[in-house]
């Protein structure tokens, strides 16, 4: 496999280990990364190791977001053969939009993967908004560093699930003769006395809590912060390494506070001198603030003292709860008394600063490079569509979302025993329980009726079959486990397929239509002007007997639970297409299918099917697409209500009133349920 990936933070050495460790795992990466850029407040020239597949490009500007790249190399570059194409930047950079239109250019388009640590969800000017949203509707994948960058850019656009990747780490090199703590600190337990210090037996004094800081001097990291905390209590010092715009303003305020004597400025410290300073320090403070315009993103001071062995006191703000997880401790960020009260108690307590620092060790071994390099192997191949032969080999797991009927429940589950089956009852019915023990599967209250979307969701987040692949059926469908097993070759056969369905059949022998056009507003109008039979081009099959592959599963995500019933599968078929799966009907295989075998309203159905539609334009379409939409529903809707007579009449005028009022308001005003 070849990737091609584009990063200009890629000019610092150390951060060139994930490409390294990629390679390690067989896979041909070259990258391209700036000239020269600044890291940490430094300029940093691009300097390759020999045999390293990197070349420096030539860049214009110097922001991250706002500087363009020698488009002459890239394009060169583009031209050959790449299975993957890894922009390591933000989707809303410039940089990015310019790398995406050379791919746009070129004959061979490589599915391409983005990287986000944004965790502010930002509404950015123009063009920058709209340049943001079609970088991310067209990506196979994105990696973010923390968790709320990847709930921002699938709210923007990206239609699947982004892999959470932490910053990596060279955990051997933070290690080195420091396994059990810092090499200075007696037997490793407690707190290390400072120089010049003789520990407690010098006239009863008590020892000092060396403290760290290690990041750019800037006010939105919060040194003042930690400053105000070492001068509350003298046995606190503190180094400071790093640079910045705030470094005199620091000096300053180092004077003023009398600290000259408990606090030193380390200035820029080179990466690999890093590991000898954690050595030397009891605790690393990381004290970032809250602002409206900046939340730390990641944190990667917080792993390397881990993986020193150095416990870690760090503000409860933006990426850092994720990065420091259960292995240090967490303050209000602002607050001068409770960083104080923490690194002292940390410095004081033996036992604590032991746990500690084991459990960073255990954390910082998730963010090793070599860590790192699996995860972004496994996207590799995922968005190649490239596999390593890790896939189980038997049957799909079976799931069902039942809503009471437990007769047609146990007719669906009586062909399916010996086979993994969960039912999932949003009706809480003891006889569904009884229906389900009887057959062998798995029984799931979830206590609530969430829909149908929510009821599988509840299934998928606790897998019988952990990675394989899942078929959704519908209690009012009946499929024998032959039928399942040659669906089941069908979607292998074809690795562009994201999901297969079996032609349908109800009691009398009459086919329903399974293949459907992703739902649009200019289908709405086809479909108000009488020109809908013409609408056949393919875009999903209908969920009441569906097979899901487990790589579109994995990369797509979760059903919408905002779809409380209809348009969730047709929903995650599109999220899906946009990911490059396809969808297929079976014609060879064969379900029966009652229909709204579970229901006995058919006036509350249509209102859940049209929210439904509703819902699904909107966030597909956005609010003008929707409108253009329901404009085509009314118009339709009322030219039938006039040519059209009897109980056509009386059902065009029913969705006239429903879309002159809004599915989703009438929905709401029926509530749904329980």
């Amino acid at each position: 496999m070849r990737v091609l990936r584009i990063s200009h933070s890629a000019v610092v050495d150390a951060w060139r280990e994930r490409e390294r460790a990629v390679r390690r795992r067989g896979i041909d990466v070259r990258l391209l990364s700036a000239r020269r850029w600044d890291g940490g407040g430094a300029q940093v020239p691009l300097g390759p190791r020999a045999g390293e597949d990197v070349a420096g490009v030539a860049t214009l500007g110097r922001h991250p977001a706002l500087f363009l790249y020698d488009p002459r190399p890239v394009w060169r570059a583009l031209g050959e053969h790449w299975d993957v194409l890894d922009i390591h930047e933000e989707p809303f950079a410039l940089a990015t939009a310019e790398v995406l239109l050379l791919r746009a250019l070129r004959r061979r388009r490589p599915p391409y993967l983005l990287y986000s640590a944004q965790n502010i969800d930002k509404r950015y000017p123009l063009p920058f908004r709209l340049l943001e949203r079609r970088a991310l509707t067209g990506a196979s994948a994105v990696s973010v560093c923390n968790s709320a960058a990847g709930a921002i850019v699938r709210r923007k656009g990206f239609p699947g699930t982004a892999d959470i990747v932490p910053l990596g780490v060279d955990t051997a090199a933070f290690a080195v003769g420091h396994d059990d703590g810092p090499a200075d600190a007696p037997g490793g337990d407690g707190p290390a006395e400072a120089p010049g210090e003789d520990g407690p037996d010098d006239g009863g004094a008590a020892p000092r809590v060396r403290a760290g800081y290690v990041g750019r001097l800037a006010p939105h990291k919060g040194v003042d912060v930690l400053l105000d905390a070492v001068a509350g209590d003298p046995r606190l010092t503190l180094t400071i390494a790093g640079s910045g715009p705030d470094a005199g303003r620091v000096r300053d305020r180092i004077a003023t506070l009398g600290l000259a004597d408990r606090v030193v400025m380390a200035g820029h410290v080179p990466h690999e001198r890093l590991p000898d300073l954690y050595r030397g320090l009891d605790i690393l403070a990381v004290p970032s603030l809250t602002t409206p315009s900046w939340l730390e993103q990641f944190g990667r001071v917080a792993v390397e003292a881990m993986a020193s062995g150095v416990p870690v006191v760090a503000s409860d703000s933006g990426a850092l709860p994720d990065v420091v997880g259960g292995a240090g401790l967490l303050v209000p960020p602002g607050d001068p008394a409770a960083l104080r009260a923490a690194l002292v108690r940390v410095g004081e307590d033996a036992a604590l600063a032991g746990r500690m620092r084991a459990a960073g060790l255990r954390r910082a071994r998730e963010c090793d490079w070599e860590a790192v390099a699996d995860r972004y192997a496994a996207m590799y191949r995922r968005v190649a569509r490239r596999h390593d032969g890790g896939r189980p080999e038997h049957g799909p797991e079976i799931v069902v979302v039942a809503f009471g009927a437990p007769e047609l429940l146990a007719r669906a589950l009586a062909p399916l025993a010996g086979l993994p089956v969960t039912v999932v009852d949003n009706s809480s019915d003891p006889r569904v329980a009884a229906v389900t023990a009887e057959a062998g599967a798995r029984y799931v209250d979830p206590g609530r009726n969430g829909g149908f979307a929510a009821g599988v969701n509840a299934a998928l987040s606790d897998r019988l079959v952990p990675g394989g692949d899942v078929l959704l059926l519908n209690p009012d469908a009946v499929v024998t486990p032959e039928a399942v097993a040659r669906l089941h070759r069908h979607l292998l056969a074809d690795p562009r397929l994201g999901s297969v369905a079996p032609a349908q059949v109800d009691a009398a022998g009459r086919r329903a239509r399974v293949a459907w056009p992703f739902p649009s507003p200019a289908g709405t109008w086809a479909e108000a002007v009488g020109l809908g039979r013409l609408r056949r081009r393919p875009g999903f099959v209908v969920g009441s007997v569906l097979l899901l592959r487990a790589e579109a599963l994995e990369q797509v995500g979760a059903f919408d639970e905002r779809f409380f019933l209809y348009a969730e599968e047709t929903d995650w078929a599109y999220r899906a297409s946009l990911l490059g799966w396809r969808h297929r009907e079976v014609t060879a295989v064969t379900a029966l299918h009652q229909g709204a075998g579970t229901s006995t309203d058919p006036g509350r159905r249509e209102v859940h099917f049209h929210a439904s539609q509703e819902r699904y334009l909107r966030k597909h379409h956005g609010a003008a697409g929707w409108q253009l939409a329901r404009a085509g529903q009314v118009l339709g809707a009322g030219a039938r209500a006039v040519l059209l007579g009897g109980t056509a009449r009386a059902g065009a005028r029913d969705r006239l009133r429903l879309y002159l009022r809004g599915p989703v308001r009438v929905e709401a005003s029926l509530g749904r349920p329980r």
